[in-house]
């Protein structure tokens, strides 16, 4: 029989209901023990459905109250010495939730010192943010958390034995960075870590556990011997420590390639592939698996919404059963379906036809066992289904509401030319300081003010037609003119409107654009209780009116001082939607580009001097192997380009990353030509700012001074060392000084107290610069 098996379950609830139980037990509304009983109800809901579904292999330990990367460094007890861990059971509130958010004023105790966070990056080429685990060279590694094995255990009691998932201790260490100048290469600590995993193996299969499923994404990426030979010796070691267990080593994201030969020899009962983003890798796998190997083949794609053609994928796993037989073969989602929203059946407000094309998780559990049956033997049971499929197919490619001519014309037009008027930096810098007139170590910050109870509720009055358009606008109007109030009050220099108007930098947007649709339901995890609502291209892009040039006029009104424009990048968008599979990303971000391009257009028409355009998700976008880099880069930096570079010397263009590791493509982020960078550097200990060392940037740079993700508000010599680490890397003539992303999840008490000692901060360096340039005129 064909097995019907899955990566990964979404976390958060069809309704967001961890993140309503994880905020209130944060806010102190409820407690620890009422927070965990929502948590088992999530699990259990999901596993029955599962269950009824028709999945074999369901997955336990894909659960998380914050994030799988801290989960594991809590089972394995690699806690850093700052949250003073006694080395017992990882408590939650203590230390847990500490690595995550840091420790907020007030909550420091002698055993329990105050510290921030654990830096937070992206996982692999995902929108989703992990805990980064942190390592040293005298490392030592305990079993600390018996998570995965309670949630085993709470499985068996349904009368369900799952198939338990654990990231591999390989890609653990890679995924990993040291703060010790000792360690140079963290796969060192391997022998140290591998006694841990064996102790969780052995635990697991007294518990019952059949299969254990090891997470090791890194095998979908480059890797260099001393990998490759970590990877053997860990799988040699752990697949014989408990015979009873068998073990699937899972990859995804990309193809094996030159692993392949790696895997195949490793001692492990099944091998899953992502065949939905590297359908070439089968022929190689079916030719070089080992003959004692299962081959759990992802033919399901577990990053988007669209149904997948079951003709296709079943003539792909016919294949492998022809090859394998059918007692050899696994049909899946191709990856943890952690990044698709619940239940496509909660959607009652999107129309009939657009509908059809969908899938998400739940419907994507579907498909697999569809595929099961029929890969099986059992095509009679789902003939029909195949049927109703082949129909929706094709109505999707036959839509007319797809394509637009005019769109594809304008594109076509260009043929790669792209308008561009603007003079050298030095000319632009020089042009927009006569305008602008800002200090030095000038002060903003990103772009958003926290999204209060009464801005969410407002929103949704005028959603469901409680109140009227008039009324939501005069509202937003107010909150505009105290915010810009707040600022000037507070000393910052550049301000912004706050974006209270937006739900989110990305919907808001999918929202006014043509092609896109907006669900109702469609939540994805982010990061930790923070989820997202990507829209879905589902046709041509393009603006039919303007969409923010209402709220930044009337904010510029309120004003001497200049207001930046806010707009969310083509790339980012693009990133940060669930986009189209019909045709290349490319031409998709391409027709975004041109929307945005006629929006920075009429914003500087309206007198907006500064426009920021954030694309915090180019790095993100980078495919996991170096060889397909160029190609994206290129079409990447064109798209940001495209939308940039029609405004005049005067305009100055702004941009915002986070969460990114810059160094391999720094050239690249200096040829988008933006004016202004901004970035996440707090977490990270301005370490990020050694991809300028290597590299001179041409433009000017807003290293973030504290983290927006967490409920502290850092003292005044945390933040002026951090701006004295960055001078040792930038000039003061580059430097501007803001938090590290958007405030629209922190609330007003913290973004008082933190805006103002990050304007007291940047005027202390100020008058150290000064006093400085004296010193050196007088000598």
């Amino acid at each position: 029989m064909v097995i019907a098996a899955n990566p990964g379950f979404p976390r958060i609830g069809p309704k967001r209901e961890l993140k309503k139980a994880v905020e209130k037990y944060w806010s102190g509304k409820t407690s620890e023990s009422e927070m965990l009983a929502v948590c088992r109800s999530l699990r259990k809901n999901a596993w029955l459905l599962q269950k009824e579904i028709g999945i074999d292999h369901i997955p336990s330990g894909d659960f998380s109250l914050y994030d799988h990367v801290l989960d594991t460094i809590a089972m394995v007890g690699c806690i850093p010495e700052r949250y003073g861990w006694n080395g017992g059971k990882v408590d939650l509130g203590k230390t847990y939730f500490a690595m995550a958010r840091g420790t907020a004023k007030g909550e420091a105790t002698q055993s329990r010192p105050k510290a921030h966070a654990m830096e937070m990056t992206k996982w692999f080429d995902t929108n989703y943010h992990y805990i980064v685990p942190e390592f040293s060279s005298a490392q030592k590694f305990r079993f600390s958390s018996a998570r995965v094995i309670d949630e085993f255990a709470e499985a068996k009691e349904l009368g369900i034995i799952t198939r338990p998932v654990l990231i591999g201790p390989v890609s653990f260490l890679l995924l990993g960075k040291s703060k010790d100048k000792s360690l140079v290469n963290p796969l060192s600590l391997l022998e140290k870590l591998l006694p841990v995993y064996e102790e969780v193996l052995k635990k697991l299969s007294d518990a019952g556990a059949e299969w254990v499923q090891m997470d090791e994404p890194f095998l979908a990426l480059d890797t260099d011997k001393k990998s490759q030979k970590a990877f053997k010796h860990a799988y040699a070691g752990l697949a014989g420590s408990v015979p009873n267990i068998k073990l699937l080593l899972a990859t995804y994201f990309d193809s094996l390639k030159e692993n392949i030969s790696v895997v195949s020899g490793l001692p492990v009962a099944a091998v899953h592939m992502d065949i939905v983003r590297a359908p070439q890798q089968l022929d190689e796998a079916l030719e070089r698996i080992d003959e004692n190997q299962l081959l759990s083949l992802g033919v399901v794609d577990g990053r988007n919404v669209w149904r997948t053609d079951l003709d296709e994928a079943l003539a792909i796993v016919k294949r492998a059963v022809n090859a394998l037989g059918s007692d050899r073969v696994m049909i899946s989602p191709s990856c943890s379906l952690l990044h698709v929203p619940v239940d496509l059946d909660l959607e009652t407000g999107i129309d009939a036809e657009l509908r059809g094309w969908l899938a998400f998780a739940k419907q994507k559990l579907e498909e697999v066992v569809t595929l099961s049956l029929a890969a099986g033997g059992s095509f009679s049971k789902v003939e029909k289904t195949f049927a109703e499929n082949r129909t929706l197919m094709e109505s999707r490619k036959s839509s007319p509401r797809i394509h637009n001519e005019s769109v594809k014309k304008r594109l076509l037009d260009l043929n790669g030319n792209v308008p561009h008027q603007r003079g050298s930096r030095e000319t632009r810098r020089e042009v927009q300081q006569k305008r602008l007139g800002l200090p030095m170590f000038p002060t903003t910050t990103i772009g958003s003010f926290p999204q209060t109870k009464d801005v969410r509720s407002t929103r949704a009055d005028l959603k469901a037609g409680r109140i009227d358009e008039d009324t939501y606008n005069a509202f937003i109007r107010e909150i505009i003119k105290r915010t810009i109030g707040f600022q000037e009050q507070t000393g910052i220099d550049v301000l912004v409107h706050g974006e209270f108007e937006r739900n989110d930098m990305v919907e808001y947007f999918g929202e006014l654009l043509e092609g896109f649709a907006i669900t109702k339901n469609g939540w994805v995890q982010s990061y930790g209780s923070r989820c997202t609502k990507p829209p879905v291209i589902y046709g041509d892009v393009y603006r039919a009116k303007p969409m923010t040039v209402e709220w930044a006029g009337y904010a510029q009104s309120l004003t001497e001082q200049p207001v930046k424009g806010m707009l969310t990048g083509p790339v980012t968008i693009l990133q940060w939607s669930f986009v189209r599979n019909d045709q290349a990303r490319s031409e998709t971000c391409k027709q975004i580009s041109l929307a945005i391009r006629d929006e920075v257009l009429d914003l500087e028409a309206a007198g907006i001097g500064i426009i920021q355009i954030d694309e915090p998700a180019l790095r993100e976008g980078l495919p996991l192997r170096r060889r397909d880099w160029d190609s994206y880069l290129s079409w990447a930096v064109e798209a940001f380009r495209m939308a940039s570079s029609g405004v005049k010397d005067e305009t100055q263009i702004h941009t915002h990353m986070c969460y990114a590791e810059f160094n391999d493509i720094i050239e690249h982020i200096a040829a988008m030509d933006a004016d202004v960078i901004s970035i996440e550097t707090s977490r990270s200990q301005m370490e990020i700012l050694g991809a300028f060392t290597r590299f001179k940037y041409p433009g000017e740079i807003g290293p973030g001074v504290y983290d927006v993700h967490s409920p502290r508000v850092p003292p005044l010599e945390e933040m002026e060392s951090l701006l004295i680490k960055a001078l040792e890397v930038l000039s003061p003539q580059q430097i501007w000084v803001n938090p590290d992303c958007g405030l629209k999840t922190r609330g007003w008490d913290e973004v008082r107290a933190a805006l103002a000692v990050m304007v007291e901060a940047a005027k202390n360096l100020r008058r150290i610069a000064e006093e400085k340039n004296t010193a050196k005129q007088t000598a």
